[in-house]
């Protein structure tokens, strides 16, 4: 379908939209957002409708009283701030203690609407339309609080929340789609300024007629040239900006990043370190315990052998004294045959009581044998 190219949204809200005659451009977006008839009676002046050098390309806000006596803020914003959402509630706020007269009752305070549109990533979600409103919900039972039945016929409303401000923010850059509701169309226009053919959303046929550039005079055509150059320009510093940001918090993160990978590492490393310094130190205790304990038992054995050899061999000398004159020549070769008999026994770890009985030597012979094994070590 053939799309033109229209005047933008806020340039026209401006400029053109405050005009009766253009309300019904206004009230076409209105339904479409509020999803309800919506008819203006009248703009009044709002902070928005001053130009400095900031505000004329930056933001731009209008106030109207639609036929129930409600007040609609309606505001486009163009560049990121952090603290925006604050700043809807200071231009709602605002809007409540300014209009009303010194001396009404409550009563009069009037309900408010604030839309806001944005062009710029606002918050963080997934949607491109957001409505947030006041209600007071029961702890326990979670129900609604609804006004009284005299309350909500001198109101026109029907719980306590609708007295309260409302807000509508449309994050128009969000909206990568096929405009399929009557409000997606209205987005798309925010967004491309072109409205197809077959729009069928309340005032875009309007406004498709009355936003076209070639209506405007070469004054106004050069003032709209100069204040879409000012928005180019205010993006590429932004985007300038943002990309030095980025360079600069680069090296500052790697920096940073070095030194807590430095000091990550030594940590790691220490922990590292002891645990195998740990299993090394008990692997070399263990060998030189080994190795230390095997030599201080050799020393301690030898002596208590000695000593239990010499105890064993003066009480088998005794008792073998008188006969030894008579056995003496048989024993040289039994006693020979029974040593060797006890060596190997030895070697192969048999216990002295027992090699003792199976051979016939003494504690003292076995202990002489094993001295000999040690002298050949």
């Amino acid at each position: 379908m053939a799309k033109e190219s229209l005047i933008r949204f806020d340039w026209a809200a401006k400029r053109l939209l405050r005009q009766k005659a253009n309300f019904v451009v206004l009230e076409g977006f209105l339904s479409s957002l509020f999803n309800e008839k919506i008819k203006i009676v009248r703009m009044l002046e709002s902070e928005g409708n001053k130009e400095d050098s900031v505000d004329k390309f930056n933001r731009v806000d209008m106030l109207a009283e639609n036929s129930r006596g409600e007040l609609v803020i309606i505001e486009v914003q163009n560049s990121r701030e952090l603290d925006y959402f604050h700043r809807i509630l200071y231009g709602v706020s605002k809007a409540v203690t300014e209009y009303i007269k010194e001396g009404e009752v409550f009563r009069e305070v009037k309900k408010i609407f604030s839309v806001s549109i944005v062009y710029f990533d606002l918050g963080q979600g997934k949607d491109y339309v957001y409505h947030g409103r006041t209600e007071f919900v029961g702890l326990h039972c979670n129900d609604l609080l609804r006004l009284s039945a005299n309350q909500q016929k001198q109101f026109f409303y029907k719980e306590v929340g609708d007295l309260f401000p409302e807000y509508y923010i449309l994050r128009v850059e969000e909206f990568n789609q096929k405009a399929v509701t009557q409000l997606d169309e209205w987005i798309s226009f925010l967004k491309t300024s072109e409205i197809p053919e077959n729009a069928t959303a309340p005032g875009l046929a309007e406004a498709r007629e009355r936003l076209k550039r070639d209506q405007m005079s070469k004054e106004e055509l050069r003032a709209y040239n100069a204040h879409l150059e000012a928005l180019r320009y205010q993006k590429s510093v932004i985007s300038t900006g943002l990309i030095e940001g980025r360079m600069e918090g680069h090296e500052e993160g790697l920096i940073m990043g070095r030194k807590e990978g430095i000091a990550l590492g030594l940590e790691e490393g220490r922990k590292e370190g002891r645990k195998e310094g740990l299993h090394e130190g008990r692997k070399e205790g263990l060998h030189e315990g080994r190795k230390e304990g095997l030599h201080e038992g050799r020393k301690e054995g030898l002596h208590e052998g000695r000593k239990e050899g010499l105890q064993e061999g003066r009480k088998e000398g005794l008792q073998e004294g008188l006969q030894q004159g008579i056995e003496k020549g048989e024993a040289i070769g039994s006693e020979k045959k029974a040593l060797s008999i006890a060596l190997k026994m030895i070697q192969n770890g048999v216990p002295h009581e027992v090699i003792c009985d199976c051979t016939g030597i003494s504690q003292h012979q076995i202990n002489t044998l094993i001295l000999s094994l040690q002298d050949q070590l």
